[in-house]
């Protein structure tokens, strides 16, 4: 079905992507496009914002590259998905205030933390989706 919801998420590290896609469709979330590189994600982001249709519900972004890999990852693309009106949120390792702020300002409406616990990584993943729901348009629906 054209213009069924999804997430986007863009993760440089395949045995974390397949993780997190696990957690998020076990706690509800509609289908999962994984992107592995930020190369990938921006090709995949120019297609789609620029046809403005079958836009991302969320784009998800944890990059481990480096410890600024998100931030640049984030600042490259915020304007545009804003202008879309695509939320974002991303993952970071522990609470960081200068680079959480950062991310905020850059235009990150969801921060979330890798989680070692499992059951803790469970009820991340579970506000990930509770995140992506409540970002939906209400308007999207039968477009």
């Amino acid at each position: 079905m054209a213009n069924a919801p999804y997430i986007m998420l863009v993760d440089d590290d395949e045995h974390s992507a397949h993780l997190m896609i696990r957690m998020l469709t076990a706690h509800g979330a509609p289908a999962i496009e994984w992107q592995g590189s930020t190369a990938q994600a921006l090709s995949r982001l120019r297609t789609v914002l620029a046809s403005a249709h079958d836009l991302p519900g969320l784009v998800i972004v944890d990059i481990k590259a480096h410890s600024g890999a998100n931030l640049e990852f984030v600042a490259s693309i915020a304007t545009a998905l804003r202008m879309a009106g695509v939320p974002m949120a991303t993952m970071m390792p522990t609470f960081d205030g200068p680079t959480q702020a950062a991310l905020r300002l850059a235009g990150v409406g969801g921060i979330f933390y890798r989680q070692a616990d499992r059951d803790d990584y469970r009820r991340e993943a579970a506000s990930i989706v509770s995140f992506w729901a409540r970002q939906q348009r209400l308007d999207a629906v039968g477009m």
